[in-house]
């Protein structure tokens, strides 16, 4: 099983980054995903999910109607896509893969917002 994070970097505030986890050992479409992050001495916490379809997201407050998540099964791959970013959205981002029990986690990718 793996999951693979991609697209991090560094970003001035206001700007915009799509990030990519590509998922491998595993019936990715089974799977919910999340994205989560977390920000040095800080606890991780939630982003975003979407269903095992596209049907269903959610997001925290902190974060809606600015990032959106998304799917493509046939590529197994999920992604955010991270708009009006923040200095306060700087973080090691995360993804994570669950069904039921079953819970995968990524090695993370660095989002960095700052002039």
């Amino acid at each position: 099983v793996q999951l693979v994070e991609s697209g991090g970097g560094l970003v001035q505030p206001g700007g915009s980054l799509r990030l990519s986890c590509a998922a491998s050992g595993f019936t990715f479409s089974n799977y919910a995903m999340t994205w989560a992050r977390q920000a040095p001495g800080k606890e991780r916490e939630w982003v975003a999910t979407i269903g095992s379809t596209d049907a269903y997201t959610n997001y925290p407050d902190s974060v809606k109607g600015r990032f959106t998540i998304s799917r493509d099964n046939a590529k197994n791959t999920v992604y955010l896509q991270m708009n009006s970013l923040k200095p306060e959205d700087t973080a090691q981002y995360y993804c994570k893969a669950r069904n039921g029990p079953a819970i995968y986690w990524g090695q993370g990718t660095q989002v960095t917002v700052s002039s």
